[in-house]
């Protein structure tokens, strides 16, 4: 049964894409092709949603995440497999008899005009395979006592850094340091800094 359930799944998805109106469902994809070509940082599903409400469409959180998952797969894949844009508008139609005509020649207009801008960036970040830094927030903080010290008196900086993983999530990472590590890694920024400059 898991390929029936899977089957259904994919339908209710598509279901829920083919209700959007085509400036919408453009629109929609363009900010996933973008982010697939590196023009953005991420996917935001908050202004998504805006966007959603403003065109007067309503849709819950989990359908618009599933909407947003399964272009994005699409279209990942696409770029992986080097599909024309006949060969997705076929395995769009291969994976659910849903499709009205209109959003499948919509789907195959933008993966024509955008499709090898994806794969160029595909090609990039295999070769890399890393995250890019979204924000950074610091504080700088007094560690006052431990377990093994009553008065420390030690001061810290605090960093929280917000990076988008190859796959598209966000995730945070922090760490502490003490002044001079914090300095030294002060020192490198500069170093970088001033190297990047000559490029």
């Amino acid at each position: 049964m898991p390929a029936l359930e899977e089957s259904q799944g994919v339908n209710k998805v598509v279901d829920s894409i083919c209700k959007l109106s085509p400036d919408l469902l453009a629109e929609t994809c363009r900010h996933i092709l973008f982010y697939l070509q590196g023009q953005t940082k991420g996917v935001d599903s908050a202004e998504m949603s805006d966007e959603f409400q403003r065109a007067g469409v309503r849709c819950d959180h989990e359908a618009l995440q599933n909407m947003i998952r399964f272009l994005l797969l699409t279209f990942r894949s696409a770029g992986k497999s080097n599909l024309s844009g006949d060969d997705l508008v076929k395995r769009l139609e291969e994976g659910s008899s849903k499709w009205p005509k209109a959003s499948l020649q919509l789907l195959h207009r933008l993966w024509s005009e955008h499709g090898a801008s994806v794969r160029a960036q595909q090609e990039v970040e295999s070769a890399l395979s890393i995250g890019q830094l979204v924000d950074m927030q610091w504080k700088l903080g007094m560690a006052v006592s431990s377990d093994t010290c009553r008065s420390l008196n030690s001061p810290y900086v605090s960093l929280l850094l917000k990076i988008v993983e190859p796959s598209g999530q966000i995730c945070q990472k922090s760490f502490e340091m003490t002044i001079p590590q914090f300095q030294n890694f002060h020192k490198q920024f500069k170093e970088m800094a001033a190297v990047m400059e000559t490029v």
